[in-house]
């Protein structure tokens, strides 16, 4: 169970007496009772990893009635979802970020926009190949 004490109404002014939350859950879990309210309360960023997969990867409908087929495009998807999720991680936070605010998280959309639909410009020099991106990212050696 969790008792939460609101003083203050959610756009901000005090109230004159305090409001009082009681939540309960049952579980069937080995885990002590905090442990479960908060594995609760993360249940919308659970919601959010399920609408990116749906709206984000075009999953909203799966295209066969096969269920083979079906299986084989959900286990595509976990992978380009997974190899997506880590460029995100590794590609678009910290200081060279190409979005304009900080972040821990970025939706898979917004890794699309920023990493994957890039103009490059291939430059064959020489002996060498040079994929330039332009001025923010620079070259690569191909």
């Amino acid at each position: 169970m969790s008792l939460v004490e609101c003083t203050a109404d959610r756009d901000g002014p005090l109230l004159l007496e305090p409001e009082y939350e009681l939540e309960g859950w049952w579980a069937w879990l080995d885990e002590a009772p905090k442990a479960v309210i908060k594995r609760y309360q993360a249940h919308a960023t659970l919601e959010q990893f399920h609408s990116e997969i749906k709206t984000d990867l075009d999953l909203e409908r799966l295209r066969s009635g096969k269920f083979a087929t079906n299986d084989l495009i959900l286990h595509l998807a976990q992978l380009a979802y997974n190899i997506l999720r880590l460029m995100g991680l590794l590609g678009m936070t910290g200081e060279l970020s190409p979005v304009c605010h900080p972040g821990n998280r970025r939706r898979i959309r917004t890794v699309w926009q920023e990493l994957v639909h890039r103009a490059a410009l291939v430059i064959h020099k020489k002996l060498q190949t040079i994929l330039d991106f332009g001025r923010d990212i620079g070259r690569m050696m191909v």
